[in-house]
């Protein structure tokens, strides 16, 4: 890239007067080159409001302008938990490692990268791509923020009326539906949902139902239940276990022994007596750790089964 300056010398054109004692301006050209890394990323100091279903732009660029054609260019939401919207790499589009949801609907103007314009294209604007995006060239180091404002605008025949819900900070997945003042649910697509880094969900959902003074429609978005028991292994369990293994593998031997040395069956019986208290032991703590866990988790699921979470957004 060369700007073009123009130096106007008076001493110059002093010496290089004519007979007609007529001053003339001598121009000199000067080719000033400017390094990429004297380029910044400039993006809108505003932020830039969109419709949704509406194709948007989110200016950025290079200035002084420097080719990026070659160069590598990512476009990033830092609060989705999986951050890539574009990827150019070295004159090429790599689409398979965008976001889900911005698959197929993001493109940047490959005519205007050689001009250090690295604005991106964004299609079908939905209610989630509202948020702050990052223009960033690695080898320049340079990156600039900009964010977008998701606007619904009411498109639809007289006497009808969109709604609109969201819902932020869920785990895990919430479900969202849609009431009517009876209760009834409501006919509505499938609601939109986006896992930020935090792994939380933010749910979001439009339904268009008939306008009327007298009506009014809730939103509910909710969870169901998940439980988790925790049963702790003591060592004194498997101690037990192992006795009990003994004891039924020494009734064996004792009938065996018996067919065999009628003396082997008093030693065994009074390794049986030397054992008994283990026993005890063993058939007192599998019964009260069995049934007492039983009971307690009983009581907890019957205590947490009455609480669930759920939130709900009343439209009137």
């Amino acid at each position: 890239n060369e700007a073009t300056c123009v130096i106007y010398s008076r001493e110059l054109a002093t010496l290089l007067e004519t007979k007609q004692n007529k001053k003339k301006t001598t121009s000199l050209s000067l080719k000033l080159y400017f390094s990429p890394g004297q380029s910044q990323l400039i993006g809108p100091p505003q932020p830039i409001v969109a419709i949704v279903g509406d194709d948007i732009v989110l200016p950025c660029h290079l200035d002084p302008a420097v080719d990026a054609f070659d160069m590598i260019v990512e476009w990033t939401r830092p609060d989705l938990d999986h951050r890539l919207v574009l990827l150019w790499r070295h004159g090429w589009e790599l689409e398979h490692k965008n976001h889900l949801s911005y698959e197929g609907r993001t493109s940047l103007f490959m005519e205007k990268l050689k001009n250090g314009d690295v604005s991106l294209k964004l299609s079908e604007v939905k209610l989630s791509d509202e948020g702050k995006y990052r223009c960033f060239i690695p080898s320049l180091d340079r990156e600039s923020i900009v964010e977008l404002v998701v606007e619904a605008l009411d498109s639809t025949p007289c006497g009808l009326l969109v709604l609109e819900c969201e819902s932020k900070g869920w785990y895990p997945e919430p479900e969202l539906f849609w009431l009517d003042a009876e209760g009834k649910l409501l006919s509505a697509g499938a609601p939109e949902t986006v896992r930020g880094p935090d792994g939380l969900y933010t749910v979001s959902s439009r339904v268009t139902v008939e306008k009327s003074h007298n009506n009014s429609f809730t939103c509910r978005v909710q969870q169901l239940n998940f439980f988790f028991v925790y049963i702790y292994d003591s060592p004194a369990l498997y101690v037990a276990i192992v006795f009990a293994v003994i004891f039924v593998f020494m009734s064996i031997l004792a009938v065996l022994f018996r067919l065999v040395a009628p003396s082997m069956l008093v030693c065994l019986l009074l390794l049986h007596v030397l054992l008994f208290p283990f026993y005890c032991f063993f058939i007192y703590y599998y019964y009260y750790y069995y049934y007492y866990l039983m009971f307690s988790d009983f009581l907890w699921l019957s205590c947490v089964s009455c609480h669930s979470r759920m939130t709900e957004c009343l439209c009137l």
